[in-house]
Order: C-alpha cells, then sequence, then structure tokens
C-alpha cells in the first residue's frame, strides 16, 4: 500500500539523483550518485538502491517516476534515442518493475522539466506550459494542466528540429544539424551557439558567460552576438506561441542563467505574434536544476495521464 509519498529518479548521463515528495510538495530527502557506465543491470541495480534506501530511510512506500534522456518505444516498451546509449534497446521500465515489485512511470526529461514546473514551480498553476531546454541540443516538454502532453506520434516539444521562422539572407541555409538538416532551431540557439557566433565574429573562443560579460561592459561585437541570439530565441518563441499558444514559457539550461533574456525577448517576440496582445510569460524555472527530478516524482496520481514513457527524440 502506497502511502502518496512520491520518489523521482533523474536517470542522467554522469549522475542519478533521487528525490521524495510528501503530499504537500514538501522535499523530505535527496540523493545522487554517479551514474553507472555501460551496463544496463547496473544502472536497474542502482535505481533499485536509490528507491529502496529512500524508503528506509523515511520508513514509508513510495510510487516511482523516473526521468530519462530518451523514451520508451511504444511498441516494444524498449529504450530509444538515449545519451546513456548502453540503455538502448533495453526493457529498462520491466526491468525496473521486477526489481522494485511495483509498477513504476517512466518519462522524457524534458516533459519531467515541464510538468515540475507547471505543478509547484514557475507555471504553478497555469492551464499550458512549455518548458525549454536550451543545452546542448535545444528540446521543449509540454505540461497541459500538469500532465505531460505525448501527442500522437509522440514528438511534442520537438521544436528543436523546426527550421528557424523568418530566416535573414544570412541565416540560409544554416549550419548542418546532427539530424542531417540544414538551418535548425537547435543550431542557432543551443549552449555552444553564441560561443561559435561570437568565434566567427571576431576569430577568438571564449565561453558563453564571457560573452555575456562583455556585452554588458559595452563591447560591441558580444553585444551583436546577444542582440543576434534573443532575436533568434524571439521568434523561434513566437513560432510556438502561435501553434500552442502556452501560458507561460520556462527556459532551463546552461543559457537560462542569461538575465537579460527575460526582458529583451518578450519585447522583440510581439513583432512575430499573431495577436494585438501577448499575455505569455517568459520565466526562469523556480527549481532550477531541480526540476526534472521533482517532475519525475509528480509522473504519479494526481497527474495519471502521463502513462509510460513514449517515442521521444532528445
Amino acid at each position: 500500500m502506497l502511502d502518496n509519498f512520491r520518489i523521482g529518479i533523474d536517470l542522467g548521463g554522469t549522475k542519478v539523483e533521487s528525490i521524495v515528495i510528501a503530499p504537500d510538495g514538501a522535499e523530505i530527502h535527496r540523493e545522487r550518485i554517479p551514474a553507472p557506465q555501460n551496463v544496463h543491470e547496473h544502472t536497474v541495480r542502482a535505481v533499485r538502491n536509490l528507491v529502496l534506501e529512500a524508503e528506509r530511510k523515511i520508513r514509508r512506500n513510495c510510487s516511482v517516476g523516473i526521468g530519462i534522456p530518451g523514451a520508451l518505444s511504444r511498441t516494444t516498451g524498449l529504450v530509444k534515442n538515449a545519451n546513456s546509449t548502453w540503455l538502448i534497446g533495453k526493457p529498462l521500465e520491466r526491468d525496473l518493475e521486477t526489481a522494485l515489485e511495483r509498477p513504476i512511470r517512466v518519462d522524457n526529461d524534458a516533459n519531467c522539466f515541464a510538468v515540475s514546473e507547471a505543478v509547484d514551480g514557475a507555471g504553478g498553476e497555469a492551464a499550458v506550459v512549455f518548458g525549454v531546454i536550451l543545452g546542448t541540443g535545444v528540446g521543449a516538454g509540454i505540461a497541459i494542466n500538469s500532465c505531460p502532453l505525448p501527442g500522437a506520434n509522440a514528438i511534442t516539444g520537438e521544436w528543436g528540429h523546426n527550421p528557424l521562422p523568418w530566416p535573414d539572407d544570412d541565416e540560409r541555409p544554416g549550419d548542418l544539424c546532427y539530424c542531417g538538416r540544414r538551418g535548425c532551431i537547435e543550431t542557432f540557439l543551443c549552449g555552444p551557439a553564441p560561443a561559435r557566433a561570437y568565434c566567427r565574429d571576431t576569430g577568438e573562443a571564449i565561453a558563453v558567460p564571457k560573452i555575456v560579460q562583455r556585452a554588458r561592459d559595452h563591447d560591441v561585437s558580444a553585444e551583436q552576438v546577444m542582440a543576434r541570439y534573443e532575436n533568434q530565441l524571439a521568434r523561434s518563441l513566437a513560432h510556438v506561441i502561435n501553434l500552442l499558444d502556452p501560458d507561460v514559457i520556462v527556459l532551463c539550461g546552461g543559457l537560462s542563467e542569461i538575465e537579460r533574456l527575460y526582458d529583451h525577448v518578450p519585447s522583440i517576440w510581439g513583432q512575430y505574434i499573431f495577436s494585438d496582445i501577448v499575455e505569455t510569460r517568459l520565466c526562469p524555472p523556480k527549481h532550477s536544476d531541480s526540476s526534472g527530478v521533482r517532475g519525475a516524482a509528480w509522473l504519479w496520481p494526481p497527474f495519471q495521464n502521463s502513462g509510460a514513457a513514449t517515442e521521444q527524440r532528445t
């Protein structure tokens, strides 16, 4: 018998994190361990041990939700498109249910992020939350009434592999994306993109935080790179707003820490949005890098529409 306490697991490529959330949303336990490498069975054992140790410490039985950087195939139930390649083709959900002797829920980590911010984060109580990842790649999750939205083809949130909207001539055809196409949003907005742009403009290779600082110090090249990035982000999010019309867009990933984005991007996107007013809010995450693990915990009731992870690219 479960006590309505929830365990969330964030299964990353370098670490595995667990959290226990009480019915009122309070965090009561957290643990992080290095992620096992190269062996599926070691991953199953590590997750099992984290769950059992958390339950031992709080002396309660819990539901278990897991966020993975990939998905489960709808037809086979096997992991696909995971950065932890040793999990690909493995029945992770079935093996964990056997190891833990209970049902579990698994979903894409971007969906978990969106759910977390929709339940009790920056998008708390909003009907539609679009949770954006601006990291090594560009992806997103969509939460409707605090439930992840997988979609008919299980590809909701894959905005990073749409073409950059309203491109300027010097943005065509765009860099080659790993998906095989040119001009994908991901190539313009991913974490390394501003550094690549600055290096192309100046010949100097520096990290993004330094570019942001130089822009703050009125360096012309740095300001041009940041202004161009903000315009590209505004156009890309305007496309999302025209299609989905979310109440809140929440950013995560390394570039979400750039404070100027939250003022500059909404001041630009209105010219591309098919509306006389724009009520959509652009926000940083309330739970920062804890959103994924919290969202995994929230995959269980009362948020029951998530089901198992569906075919979702990362």
